[in-house]
């Protein structure tokens, strides 16, 4: 290495002062970091229960079990509609102990008055088209999920070979999906 020709010039030393500025600026980056919340924060993007929603485990769902229960897998809730009044996402398919069976997805709003059942609204995914479920969520107002299915009736129910994810965007009074690109393979 060749030593420098001249003095070392001030800006190139690190004293006390040059520290204690950085760590007051890294402080602060954090602490802002945590005021701020990410867009999917708000009460219509959780998973928690929001108040008044409908319960998923209270409906009843149209689904043959041959007399099984119904599973509730997911859910999430929010204002899907913007009419003030939250609804709730479910996705249920027939208990089994082994294997998978089909999903239904199903958007519930609050009964009639004085009913605690909550009513379906919409079918998102139908569990006749032998499809499965996952990675559930709403955000902006728009109810998004993964949908798994089979390229052929030779691929074992065990293992579907597709995905696909969905949107489903309220608009003039009904849900529009909005398919994304076919996954070549999961």
């Amino acid at each position: 290495m060749q030593p420098s020709a001249g003095p070392a010039l001030p800006h190139t030393r690190a004293g006390s002062v040059h520290w204690i500025t950085t760590a007051a600026v890294v402080a602060a980056v954090i602490g802002a970091g945590v005021l701020v919340q990410p867009a999917d924060a708000s009460p219509r993007a959780s998973k928690a229960p929001v108040a008044d929603a409908p319960d998923p485990k209270a409906a009843h769902y149209p689904l043959d079990c041959a007399g099984g229960p119904v599973d509730v897998v997911d859910h999430v809730a929010g204002d899907l509609d913007q009419d003030g009044r939250p609804e709730t996402v479910a996705v249920v398919r027939c208990h089994s102990e082994t294997g998978t069976p089909p999903s239904g997805m199903y958007v519930l709003s609050q009964g009639a008055a004085g009913s605690t059942t909550p009513r379906i609204v919409e079918t998102l995914v139908n569990p006749k088209d032998q499809r499965n479920v996952k990675d559930l969520r709403i955000g902006d107002g728009a109810v998004r999920a993964t949908v798994l299915g089979y390229s052929s009736e030779n691929v074992p129910r065990c293992c579907p070979d597709q995905q696909r994810t969905y949107t489903w965007e309220w608009r003039s009074g009904t849900y529009y999906v909005i398919p994304g690109p076919l996954a070549s393979s999961v």
